[in-house]
């Protein structure tokens, strides 16, 4: 992973002095274990790094549609040089529900890690667009619910069949800079 953080330090900032990084791909596939060591390899170097998750917005009924509280509560302020702020979503009762407040400090580098974290709309912003994906979707499945338990099998199910029609219209796989797939790391030519 110390190859992705260089691409990011070698990278310019396109959200005011920060640089963004979407870390995108369909669930179970491990984006937030190649964000939170993306964020600790930057750490280690003495770069301030902080990650926002796209399931501190998103909800099983409404998966991309928080948008722009996203973009006026954190990115609008942080191409500005302001911190951010956003309401987060507390998933703890396995039922999301409006949570805690979070500041966001300007960092030199924003790790926005999730399905839809890449989308069109934000392309222009970012730094670095990372693919993350492990195949076939019965293994993604499997590892969500390992990770989230059994109860939110069927909502996996269907976030899957959301995702498949997000990602085909939206299509941040072709946009990417760099495609971790099945665990391997490689940089589009």
């Amino acid at each position: 992973m110390r190859e992705l953080a260089d691409l990011v330090l070698a990278a310019p900032a396109r959200l005011g002095a920060v640089r963004l990084v979407a870390v995108e791909g369909p669930s179970g596939s491990g984006k937030s274990t190649v964000a939170d060591t993306l964020a600790q390899d930057l750490a280690e170097r003495g770069v301030c790094a902080r990650v926002v998750r796209t399931d501190h917005f998103a909800t099983w009924t409404d998966p991309v549609g928080w948008w722009p509280r996203f973009v006026d509560g954190v990115l609008t302020p942080l191409a500005r040089g302001e911190s951010g702020r956003y309401q987060r979503q507390d998933w703890s009762s396995g039922v999301p529900r409006p949570g805690s407040w979070v500041e966001v400090e300007v960092p030199e580098v924003l790790i926005f890690e999730g399905v839809s974290s890449g989308r069109r709309a934000v392309r222009p912003a970012l730094s670095v667009l990372v693919w993350v994906e492990v195949s076939p979707p019965e293994v993604r499945l499997d590892l969500s619910v390992a990770r989230d338990g059994e109860p939110a099998r069927a909502d996996f199910v269907r976030w899957q069949a959301f995702e498949r029609g997000w990602f085909a219209v939206d299509d941040p796989k072709a946009e990417a800079d760099v495609l971790i797939e099945n665990r391997k790391y490689s940089v589009p030519v």
